[in-house]
């Protein structure tokens, strides 16, 4: 029997205005928070435009290939030419490009009164297989039909149909497929909706054949209005709650879900510098504090940025070649392949790309993380119009402690111990985490020089 596999986005539960300059905010990358700090993390890359779509699927299974196997509902036909076998390095590199950040920066001297107010102006104004005769015969009784086989890369691949929900679970227990409680009525909802079923598994043989020692991202595309990722059936068999990261790839603007709240977590914050040395373990604190705040009911925005721009970058931006890989098809007014041929429409010509400026790529991040109870729908997307950026992003200032004096100066002094306890106390809101062991761990603070001379002898010294 093979093992469930709850993790591939949470799909395979029946198996085992003008961009700023780059450089706008002077400041110093620290760490990033991408998906790796996080326990079952399933990532999905969907490049859209029109109803044409390419999805990459990554998953995070662990254990024996010949234990790995999926289902995913799909909402049409799909030919052989249009399944491929990604590059996870894509996928990895999207996400470390799209991961929330921290970032640091030094307070420059006070005393030099145009650039301070011009940095306090910047900071005011940051963007916030199974086959043959026999199979076929068992099938056809239960009323499941077969409708394509094939073998891409190390996957062997079923395309499958159904008259009814009993009969499609009835095949894929007797084909191996271990079936939760409760898939019936979810199945039988995708097929009133007249969806047919993506199955792939290992093929060991095909695997070593290639050199591979790892499960590479399928890669599928279809052409459909609808805009969706079916989550149901990674909820009925799950350990608790799981993780979905969707990137998604589009030539409008930013994508968001239409039957739940798309939230912008809190960005553009202050906190304390002792983070540096802590960032994944705030992140997560940080994620679940606002999980809970939601009730666990929303879809988070992490990151929705035009490609090639980003402020500090946490990766290089992804080439043009890399964005096709990822199914980006509109660039350079080609037509619109599949990830391994060409079988759909080309479609319109695209708006010509900038020289020197970002793709004609906007890039979305979206976090959820769910489980059968808050997410009983599928995610169901719609592209808009807003091409605002926004990133989580969070922010570390490090005190001038200079002697220079003048009136900034001393203003700047009294400041700064009203500064850290109001970064303690947004860390504290953030996270949850106890107040009294966040200042503790802030320590004293930076001794810095009051100069208490009268105005006059600072005039004349």
């Amino acid at each position: 029997m093979k093992r469930p596999l709850p993790l591939l986005f949470g799909l395979a539960a029946l198996v085992a205005a003008a961009p700023a300059p780059a450089d706008a905010f002077c400041g110093f990358f620290v760490s990033k928070a991408d998906t790796k700090i996080f326990n079952k993390a399933s990532k999905v890359v969907i490049a859209r435009d029109g109803d044409r779509t390419v999805m990459t699927m990554s998953n995070d299974f662990k254990g024996e290939p010949k234990e790995f196997a999926v289902v995913v509902p799909v909402p049409t036909f799909l030919q052989k030419e249009q399944i491929h076998v990604g590059e996870q390095s894509l996928v990895d590199h999207l996400d470390a490009f799209t991961a929330p950040r921290l970032v640091e920066y030094f307070d420059e001297n006070p005393c030099d009164r145009r650039r301070y107010m011009m940095e306090s102006a910047m900071r005011a104004s940051a963007p916030m297989a199974a086959g043959g005769a026999v199979a076929q015969d068992s099938a056809r009784r239960l009323g499941v039909t077969i409708e394509a086989t094939y073998t891409v890369g190390e996957y062997d691949i079923l395309i499958l149909s159904a008259k009814e929900s009993g009969g499609l679970a009835t095949w894929l227990t007797q084909n191996g497929y271990k079936m939760p409680q409760g898939a019936a009525p979810v199945l039988a909802s995708y097929l009133a909706q007249n969806m047919r079923f993506f199955v792939a598994k290992v093929n060991i043989g095909e695997q070593a054949k290639l050199g591979f020692n790892y499960l590479r991202p399928l890669q599928i595309a279809y052409e459909s209005p609808k805009f969706m990722l079916p989550i149901r059936l990674g909820t009925l068999n799950a350990e608790g709650t799981q993780e979905l990261f969707v990137f998604t790839l589009t030539n409008k603007g930013r994508v968001e879900t239409t039957n739940y709240r798309t939230v912008r977590l809190p960005s553009d914050v202050e906190i304390p510098t002792y983070v540096k040395g802590d960032f994944g373990r705030f992140y997560k604190s940080m994620f679940a504090t606002q999980v809970q705040k939601q009730n666990m009911s929303t879809v988070f925005l992490e990151y929705a940025w035009d490609m090639g721009w980003c402020d500090p970058c946490a990766a290089d931006p992804l080439s043009n070649d890399q964005l096709r890989k990822l199914g980006v098809f509109w660039l350079d007014g080609g037509a619109t392949p599949t990830p391994a041929g060409s079988v759909m429409r080309p479609g319109p010509m695209p708006r010509p790309m900038p020289r020197g400026g970002p793709s004609n790529v906007f890039v979305t991040r979206l976090h959820v993380r769910y489980d059968g109870a808050h997410f009983p729908e599928d995610l169901v997307f719609q592209e808009t119009g807003d091409r605002a950026n926004f990133q989580g992003r969070y922010i570390l200032r490090h005190a001038w402690t200079g002697t220079d004096t003048c009136s900034e100066g001393d203003a700047y002094r009294r400041e700064l111990s009203t500064r850290r306890e109001r970064e303690a106390q947004t860390l504290a809101s953030l996270t949850g985490w106890d107040i009294s062991e966040i200042r503790r761990k802030q320590g004293p603070g930076p001794r810095v020089a009051v100069d208490d001379r009268t105005w006059w002898q600072r005039l004349w010294p």
